[in-house]
């Protein structure tokens, strides 16, 4: 009986773990996105040096904060921003309401460090954009970090950055926190639908090489704070960019700067992969994500596109950073590069957005994607003279969806496998693409 008993409260609390993983369908969108547009914007963009140039020089808080009397983006419009995003073919934005110097992007009333008061500008820039961004039906997520390289009470005495600002009394944590709740509710109170809440910073308050939440030094509180945002907003999305395993209350899980499974950057080290969230990883057009005066190493449209489409073949999306000069446009590099890729989504797009992972994961030589009983497969460059691939389903019909050239295959009855002749095929110079429907 004790057996049974056991058995039976196993198999409940699996169901009910399962069914606190399930998918909510109005989050439907964000799978079928596949391509969303980053920005990270704030005063730090003044100086040119990247986000960090706080933390990297350092600049003490009563210096750094002068910034705000010349912080003047006179040139941002919230339409060009969007139309820019919308004609890259992506389906979101995600904007830095809030980063690690603490300055607020919207007319908060939990600081004077914020956009209205700088007195040359003075403007919103959060509802501008979320105006724009419901105007034009682009999903609009808000980054918020942490980390307060600026505030007594954020914890920077057990912290890994922050320590050269020049603040010396120890505030309370408890009222940093009550701070950042009272600021995310503004946000989800005041700008219409958020698609989401994109939190930044949690590994500062970690020893570096942890792969676990319980090293950390302080008590983040998330339950109560991810509570409070899908009580304001239950269809907002939660997403914590703290390189670890998601926890209860998270609705996509982040990787930075590399695709899942991967570890090339170093964020990504003991990070496993959700096998029940949506994912989504975020990368740079150049090398830094704030503006950088000196930054010119921008990756080439076709570089972009291929990790785009290999992002789609991990069956996560690719969230593409610009850093607005500090006059509040776009660098004319990124523009150019977002409109080309915008000619090849507006072509090829259906090979993307709401896909899953194809039928092998992404190669050296390319990525598979599936929707429905249609698989692509794309081809960047050519390995050989032939593709080999197993497919478990019988085929209707196989082309190439951009080459003027014939496809030619053999199947292999017992194995499954297929192969494709690419002996006498001229590829094209970003990604050749074969559609094959499957019965």
């Amino acid at each position: 009986m004790r057996k049974t008993i056991l058995f039976l409260l196993i198999i409940t609390i699996s169901c009910i773990s399962m069914q606190s993983q399930t998918s909510n369908p109005n989050h439907a969108w964000f799978e079928e996105a596949r391509f969303g547009l980053f920005v990270h914007f704030g005063p730090y963009s003044v100086l040119g040096d990247g986000e960090w140039v706080m933390q990297n020089r350092p600049i003490k808080v009563q210096e750094y904060k002068k910034l705000q009397k010349f912080f003047n983006p006179q040139d941002f419009d919230a339409k060009t921003w969007v139309k820019t995003a919308k004609n890259a073919g992506m389906k979101y934005i995600t904007f830095t309401s809030r980063h690690h110097d603490g300055f607020s992007n919207w007319d908060t009333k939990q600081s004077e460090w914020n956009i209205m008061n700088t007195p040359h500008f003075g403007r919103d820039i959060v509802k501008e954009l979320a105006d724009e961004c419901h105007k034009e039906g682009i999903k609009l997520v808000l980054y918020y970090s942490l980390i307060d390289w600026s505030r007594n009470d954020y914890q920077y005495w057990t912290g890994g950055t922050g320590q050269g600002c020049g603040r010396t009394e120890k505030g309370d944590w408890n009222s940093y926190i009550n701070f950042m709740k009272a600021q995310l509710t503004e946000l989800l109170t005041n700008y219409g639908e958020i698609a989401g809440i994109w939190f930044d910073g949690d590994w500062d308050q970690h020893p570096k090489d942890s792969h676990t939440h319980a090293t950390s030094n302080v008590n983040w509180h998330y339950q109560e704070i991810y509570d409070l945002i899908h009580s304001i907003q239950p269809n907002c999305m939660v997403s914590n960019n703290h390189h670890k395993e998601p926890i209860q209350g998270e609705d996509y899980q982040a990787f930075e700067r590399d695709l899942p499974g991967e570890n090339k950057n170093g964020f990504s080290d003991g990070q496993t992969i959700s096998q029940h969230l949506p994912m989504e990883t975020c990368e740079t057009m150049n090398q830094t994500w704030g503006y950088n005066i000196t930054d010119t190493n921008f990756k080439s449209t076709t570089e972009i596109i291929h990790y785009l489409v290999r992002a789609a073949g991990h069956g996560a999306n690719l969230l593409l950073n610009v850093g607005p000069m500090p006059n509040g446009e776009i660098q004319p590099e990124s523009i150019q590069r977002l409109q080309e890729v915008g000619n090849w989504t507006n072509k090829f797009g259906q090979t993307i957005y709401g896909t899953k992972s194809g039928l092998i994961k992404p190669q050296s030589w390319g990525a598979a994607t599936q929707k429905g009983k249609t698989h692509y497969i794309h081809l960047f460059e050519q390995e050989g003279n032939q593709l080999t691939i197993n497919i478990p389903n019988k085929i209707k019909s196989a082309r190439w969806l951009n080459l003027n050239s014939p496809l030619n295959w053999t199947v292999d009855k017992k194995t499954g496998n297929v192969t494709f002749d690419l002996l006498n095929t001229q590829f094209d110079d970003i990604d050749s693409i074969i559609e094959i429907i499957v019965q």
